[in-house]
């Protein structure tokens, strides 16, 4: 009589399969193990092929702090923001304008950002990867440097006023 047996092994950092499934023939009879992998090459690069690094390990990763400015229409925006595309900008502008005046950037979250989630921890949105945030975001946020303020940068949740953070 014939069983289909599963084997689950710890061998998913060795890059082999997590489970092995074998037929065998009942008690006492051998179970077919595939043999163990090589160990990995001292020359491999971090990112080549069959690296034990996986890749969000691998990914660049920045801190930063932002003010969103969101207008009527936007991604997200709360039903209470009623002012224009136009109007967000202007608005979005003068923080910038008071940002690069050194006035503190998490009184000028307070006043002007409506994202409520991170205007809570100051604008910050904490450590993150370049896939983690949409494309036009990213772009400006890893282009700058710590300490550094972005220009004024539209998405589709409004404009956002960003500094890169240590």
């Amino acid at each position: 009589m014939n069983r289909l047996v599963c084997a689950c092994l710890p061998w998913v950092l060795l890059g082999a399969p997590a489970c092995v499934v074998s037929t065998h023939g009942g008690v006492g009879a051998p179970l077919e193990v595939p043999p163990v992998p090589k160990a990995v090459s001292p020359d491999l690069e971090p990112t080549a092929p069959g690296s034990l690094i996986s890749e969000p390990l691998r990914q660049e990763r920045i801190s930063a702090r932002h003010i969103l400015v969101s207008y009527k229409g936007a991604l997200r925006a709360a039903p209470s923001v009623l002012r224009s595309r136009e109007e967000a900008y202007a608005r979005a502008s003068e923080a910038l304008k008071r940002a690069k005046a050194s006035d503190p950037f998490e009184a000028l979250v307070e006043e002007y950002s409506d994202d409520l989630g991170s205007a809570a921890r100051g604008g910050s949105l904490g450590e993150f990867g370049r896939e983690d945030m949409v494309g036009e975001f990213s772009e400006a946020a890893f282009k700058l440097e710590p300490g550094e303020l972005s220009d004024v940068v539209e998405t589709q949740f409004g404009f956002h006023v960003i500094l890169r953070t240590p």
